[in-house]
């Protein structure tokens, strides 16, 4: 009966990985597509118009058929608290690979990540990621101050800007890493909502200490009610931070 278990348990871990082989595979030849789908949008849409077209017509494309390819269905709940016309800071929480398609799949609104610049050194991703988002370096001051006027100068042109406030994928057992303040801070200077959203399982489904270990199942993507920033001031930005992380562990707990 032992070596049964040992024998199923082997077969399992098997199988994920054959798994993970092909969906790294269906995610290249897939991104190989978009990647020239979002360089023609670059060369004809205007650079206002570039963004609500890469985000609507390719991003949440792309991401819509990888999820089914994997075996992974996306359960976004609430969905009805998010209004497509407004403008946002969202914030979430980042535990997975599976994250960032899952966050244009849940999020109708066009935005614009916050991405780190090591990204931009990427062949073909790195033009995609300078031309679609805004880079920082987070260890130069002048960088991290240039990216917060240009996530403002996106909200004034009324496109959200979408930010992981744990700035990193959190890689361990403790539901979320410290957060920092950049989300918070930019939300409050823009007077705009601050919409948490919440994925729950896709560490389970893709292992982020093993991008090979897949497994299909369901993701969820919950979306708390946004808060209001109208009247807060930069003594406002601690207790903003601990609102969107309470929501977070709720509905990670719940």
């Amino acid at each position: 009966m032992f070596a049964r278990r040992i024998d199923l348990s082997m077969l399992k871990n098997i199988l994920r990985h054959l798994l993970g082989i092909f969906a790294l595979l269906i995610f290249a030849l897939s991104l190989i597509i978009a990647s020239i789908a979002y360089v023609l949008v670059f060369l004809i849409a205007s650079e206002k118009k570039a963004p609500h077209i890469a985000h609507v017509y390719i991003s949440r494309t792309w991401a819509s058929f990888l999820f089914p390819a994997f075996g992974i269905r996306v359960k976004v709940l609430h969905q009805e608290r998010i209004n497509p016309e407004s403008t946002y800071v969202f914030v979430a929480n980042h535990r997975s690979l599976l994250d960032v398609p899952a966050y244009a799949v849940a999020c109708t609104n066009t935005f614009r990540f916050l991405a780190k610049e090591e990204l931009t050194k990427i062949p073909l991703l790195g033009f995609i990621i300078r031309k679609l988002y805004i880079s920082v370096n987070r260890k130069n001051k002048a960088a991290r101050v240039k990216s917060m006027e240009n996530m403002l100068k996106s909200i004034q042109e009324d496109i959200s800007v979408f930010l992981c406030p744990e700035g990193t994928r959190n890689k361990g057992d403790q539901p979320l890493l410290s957060f920092h303040d950049g989300a918070f801070r930019l939300a409050i200077a823009a007077q705009v909502p601050l919409a948490v959203m919440t994925i729950k399982n896709s560490d389970q489904l893709l292992s982020p200490n093993n991008p090979l270990a897949l497994s299909p199942g369901t993701l969820e993507c919950i979306w708390s009610e946004p808060i209001p920033t109208t009247g807060m001031t930069e003594d406002d930005i601690p207790r903003l931070r601990e609102m969107a992380r309470s929501e977070m562990i709720r509905h990670w707990t719940s």
